[in-house]
């Protein structure tokens, strides 16, 4: 059976491309509005994630020796990694805070069906002191290592 495997040509003109706009962006271009809420940097760092994800996959699929359906919440750890690395460590802190005082507000703010409903797809959904803490001991225990 003959496979059509034109994507391969297709994939290397887009990345041909990819590689000439990244080589010609400024600073002030990487900042430029792309729609209502991204940038053309979050553009770019949009097709790395997905990219990353079809890795992860193809790398899950190697390891087993068949495709393999892997859920995105298992391989975002992985997959986002070096997005997350680029972001400056003191940004990384800013973020942390206002994305958890954001969720705390909306959680509180939970009919309670809703809640019920979250819960049964995951207790970590609702009580993020679960993740949050987990992390922050790991944390607490590499600074005191110091």
């Amino acid at each position: 059976m003959s496979i059509d495997r034109s994507f391969i040509e297709r994939n290397r003109a887009a990345t041909a491309r990819l590689r000439t706009l990244a080589a010609t962006l400024s600073d002030a271009q990487l900042q430029r509005p792309v729609g209502e809420h991204w940038t053309v940097a979050i553009a770019l760092v949009h097709l790395a994630f997905w990219e990353r994800r079809v890795l992860a996959l193809l790398d899950a699929a190697d390891a087993a020796g068949e495709l393999v359906d892997m859920p995105i919440d298992l391989a975002v750890n992985d997959i986002s990694l070096p997005l997350w690395a680029a972001i400056p460590p003191r940004a990384a802190v800013e973020l942390a805070v206002a994305s958890a005082e954001a969720l705390d507000r909306r959680l509180a703010e939970l009919p309670a069906a809703q809640v019920a409903a979250m819960r049964t797809r995951s207790e970590r959904w609702i009580d993020r002191s679960l993740h949050r803490n987990a992390h922050l001991d790991e944390i607490e225990v590499a600074l005191n290592a110091l």
